[in-house]
């Protein structure tokens, strides 16, 4: 009588892992639905931050994806061009906690994230918070502090707590910092070392508005009387629940190697077909690609969608990238700009 076959379990040496399970398939249709339950909130603060700030509709939607990211954004620009304004008006639609601090030569850590008080009279010491302690900061003209004060900040900002005496203060959630540098005045300032611009998720260049812009900022602005506030649109909370779906958005594995590609080109500009390598000193390190990747994320969420396309990654991969590209002598000397090398990589590698 013939022996019934019998499939044996397959068997794996020591050295070798077993493969792994196939990953399931994506729900991109429920990302989707979820999108759209979560992010209704979003024309309703476009429309209200419009009835104050005129244009600027790039920044703005900029502040947006790093509240919704948990990043913090680098804004270079001129003064006078609403870059203030655009952060406290997004602070009155989310319903948020608005505070500024101005950046002086003259100041102490303490400044920022708060001191410890001696208290005579109970015989011990209090703790004084500082200014840190809100849910949108704007960190004026950060540049003009020294490199104490500029660490204190930039190490809250990244570990999201402060530690005074024995005691470990949480910062408060969302938490956004925005800080501002002039391009043209650089007399009593502290360049960002490039470890430090590494932390921020995005460097947004405001520009000019347009003239048709400007007029409609004079009709609204040149008046003695303040303008119109703005209505709570979206709370905190739901700010935390939307970035829970913006963790979700579907992203091709395509759409991974694209942006692997352009992170590693601006390390190697020849697989890319790009002879940039005396230009650059250094190319951006594996934290912008998380970057571009959530941005990417949530700029699909911004637009209703529950996947990432190729067109996501290139809007938001300039914002990423040019702070984290090191130029050489050789760049400078011939004026050539981080933002031109990134448009030539973005032009080069192919899309998916």
């Amino acid at each position: 009588m013939p022996k019934p076959n019998r499939v044996s379990a397959p068997t794996y040496s020591l050295f070798e892992a077993p493969p792994a399970p196939a990953p399931a398939a994506p729900d991109v249709m429920a990302v989707e639905r979820a999108v759209q339950q979560h992010g209704g909130w979003v024309p309703a603060l476009r429309e209200q931050v419009a009835r104050v700030v005129v244009g600027q509709h790039g920044l703005v939607d900029r502040l947006v994806v790093a509240l919704l990211t948990g990043g913090h954004v680098l804004l270079e620009g001129v003064p006078g061009l609403a870059k203030t304004l655009s952060l406290k008006t997004v602070a009155q639609a989310v319903g948020a906690r608005f505070q500024r601090i101005q950046f002086t030569p003259d100041m102490l850590p303490s400044d920022i994230v708060g001191t410890l008080i001696y208290d005579p009279q109970r015989g011990r010491f209090e703790t004084k918070l500082g200014p840190v302690f809100a849910n949108l900061i704007l960190a004026d003209e950060i540049n003009r502090a020294p490199a104490k004060v500029q660490s204190a900040l930039l190490e809250a900002m990244q570990e999201r707590q402060v530690t005074l005496g024995e005691e470990t203060h949480r910062l408060p959630s969302p938490f956004l910092v925005m800080a501002t540098q002039n391009p043209i005045e650089h007399e009593g300032t502290y360049t960002l070392p490039e470890a430090q611009l590494d932390r921020f998720l995005l460097k947004v260049n405001v520009e000019y508005p347009t003239p048709d812009e400007e007029l409609v900022i004079l009709d609204a602005m040149a008046r003695s009387a303040p303008v119109e506030g703005v209505t709570p649109v979206v709370s905190g909370d739901a700010i935390l629940a939307a970035r829970r779906v913006v963790d979700a958005v579907y992203v091709d594995e395509r759409v991974k190697r694209y942006i692997v590609s352009l992170v590693v080109a601006t390390r190697d500009p020849a697989t890319a077909g790009l002879d940039l390598r005396r230009l650059i000193r250094f190319g951006a390190s594996p934290r912008a690609t998380i970057g571009i990747a959530l941005a990417a994320k949530a700029w699909a969420f911004l637009h209703g969608r529950g996947y990432v396309t190729p067109q996501d990654v290139k809007t938001v991969a300039p914002d990423v990238l040019r702070h984290r590209i090191g130029l050489t002598y050789e760049a400078e000397a011939e004026q050539t700009g981080t933002d031109g090398i990134v448009a030539q990589i973005l032009d080069q590698v192919a899309i998916p």
